[in-house]
């Protein structure tokens, strides 16, 4: 049997039937078995009913994108089939319920008829259908056999009287793929076990919260933030820190900033639609200079829009959501790793700079599970905020002093002759409102000011490919990874490309940026909007021309896409993936 490196196994079906737990049980095994795992899911939006998709890809070698089509279709009924057959690779394989329907006319691949709900129903009871796709998945294409047990005891081993029924059905599955005469090429096999993580990009940002001591979250439930609220909801009380599920985004942001001029390290998460309504109590904590960390889980479109589909559509709104010129700090994970690690620079950012800090991620990078390598915590320390050194004498404590670096030292409440208002009236040095036009000018300066050395750190760019080549990908965000696959292809095929990924968007790093411009002849940004939100800013802030590609489907870039307009800007003909 043939060992395929890379596998993309896509389960389908309607919410509720429990093609998404299949999924992501499948997903658990492979990856606690040694593989490298990474999943993408589509939801409707409605609370009950309507189509979803739970999609595992895994290799023995790292993933960095969900795959450019579909190796296995797993489709529970009829509309699956009919939503997701276009993606189907050329060599691909249908596995279908024939009493949900007929293996369609136009399928030309390799088929296996699955009666799941018949072969649950044998083994005791007929709701354990997904699990009885469980065992049949991973028995046919060699995905974590020797861990399905344990995933199933874990994922759905609540109700004693089920979990019997549930080890039933899914051993039921595995003896039918055995009698099954295997026509298929695919066979995934671990080359042995690792220790890794396996992780949601929602989980590892609240890990990542959690290790640069966040001692405070406020946040009210929203698609697809909510998990991080849950997330602190159960992990602050037990090391002493405060949790609120606040009545609106405004009530959470603003307890955040509360806490935090108390001296708390806090945070909150939303999606566009909070964050929206949260632009207001930003522009205070950045008139305050109080440090604050907002995640926002991108979704797709204005107002609600696409509650459970991804976008990269809020970075304008999150460079200059509020009125004034509102200083901020901006970053952007790619993966479920970064979203630990920038997690942490957040906070730390946020304190050193005394000043709000956006974390974009989406919602693909919200719910996707990675597999990733245990972090080296030693590598992650904790950055305090600025605080007077010794005592402080009577009416002479300056909040907002005009210091070398323009970073001010900043007490809690409480502590001797320190006493200030942290008002969003501008203000002196000492905190008093003051109109006067030069006060104003030199209290904008000091705010913007001291985010100027970001401007020329390296620290917050990665770099791939080429040193030098004709295309260079410039990109933020979830695109890197797609991004990278392309480059990986291009280079495959003897084709130099250069890739920059930029992880601070504001202030934005123009000094690593110009030196990757030196290296290029055309730059591509790819980015998933309407608008070309991250090219525009490049243009304003370098005035330099750019090849902007842009998607707005709700669904990721490919690979593939990517490495299409490599060509293209090549001059060569499409490319071929085998």
């Amino acid at each position: 049997m043939i060992r395929k490196e890379d596998v993309v196994i896509r389960v389908a079906g309607e919410s509720g039937d429990g093609s998404t737990a299949t999924g992501e049980m499948l997903a658990q095994a492979a990856a606690r078995s040694g593989l490298h795992v990474f999943t993408f899911r589509t939801t409707p939006a409605e609370i009950k009913g309507g189509p979803v998709m739970f999609q595992v890809r895994a290799s023995n070698a790292p993933v960095r994108s969900m795959g450019d089509a579909v190796d296995v279709l797993f489709a529970f009924n009829r509309e699956a089939w009919d939503l997701h057959h276009a993606d189907l690779a050329a060599n691909a394989v249908l596995l279908y319920d024939p009493e949900e329907f007929p293996l369609p006319n136009e399928f030309t691949g390799i088929a296996y008829s699955v009666p799941i709900g018949k072969i649950a129903q044998e083994a005791g009871n007929r709701r354990g259908k997904n699990v009885a796709a469980l065992g049949v998945v991973a028995a046919l294409f060699g995905l974590g056999l020797n861990k399905l047990e344990d995933i199933v005891r874990a994922k759905l081993g609540k109700k004693a009287d089920l979990l019997e029924n549930n080890l039933a059905a899914l051993h039921a599955g595995i003896n039918y793929a055995h009698q099954l005469e295997k026509r298929d090429p695919f066979w995934m096999e671990s080359t042995g076990e690792h220790d890794r993580y396996v992780m949601t990009g929602n989980q590892a940002i609240v890990a990542g919260a959690l290790h640069a001591g966040a001692e405070f979250f406020a946040g009210y439930p929203i698609t697809p933030a909510s998990d991080i609220m849950e997330g602190m909801a159960v992990m602050l009380p037990k090391i002493g820190g405060g949790y609120l599920q606040a009545e609106d985004e405004i009530a959470a942001i603003m307890a955040c900033i509360g806490a935090s001029y108390g001296g708390k390290r806090a945070m909150t998460a939303t999606s566009g639609p909070g964050l929206s309504l949260m632009c207001e109590a930003i522009g205070y904590a950045s008139m305050a200079e109080i440090p604050v960390v907002v995640v926002d889980a991108q979704r797709g479109g204005p107002s609600t829009g696409l509650p459970t589909k991804m976008e990269q559509s809020d970075l304008n709104i999150a460079l200059y959501g509020g009125h004034g010129d509102s200083s901020r700090i901006v970053l952007a994970p790619a993966s479920v790793a970064e979203c630990f690690h920038l997690a942490v620079w957040a906070f730390n950012l946020a304190e050193e700079y005394q000043t709000p800090v956006i974390v974009l991620s989406d919602y693909s990078l919200s719910f996707r599970t990675e597999t990733i390598e245990p972090f080296d915590l030693s590598k992650y320390p904790r950055v305090d905020r600025l605080r007077p050194n010794g005592s402080l004498a009577p009416k002479q404590y300056r909040r907002y002093e005009i210091t070398a670096n323009l970073i001010s030292p900043m007490v809690a409440p409480g502590v001797a002759h320190a006493q200030y208002t942290a008002t969003g009236l501008e203000h002196n040095e000492f905190g008093n409102p003051d109109y006067t036009p030069t006060n104003h000018a030199m209290m904008t300066e000091k705010r913007w000011g001291k985010l100027a050395p970001l401007q020329h750190s390296r620290a917050y760019v990665r770099r791939f490919g080429a040193e030098r080549a004709k295309v260079g990908i410039i990109c933020w965000g979830t695109t890197a990874g797609p991004c990278r696959g392309a480059v990986y292809l291009a280079g495959q095929e003897d084709l130099p490309v250069a890739m920059l990924q930029v992880q601070m968007l504001s202030p934005l790093p123009v000094d690593a940026i110009n030196e990757f411009l030196e290296q290029v002849e055309i730059v591509l940004v790819p980015e998933v909007n309407f608008q070309g939100q991250f090219a525009k800013l490049l243009q304003a802030e370098l005035g330099i021309k750019v090849h902007s590609i842009t998607k707005y489907t709700g669904m990721p870039f490919s690979r593939l896409e990517i490495l299409r307009q490599i060509h293209a800007l090549h001059g060569l003909a499409e490319p071929v993936l085998v």
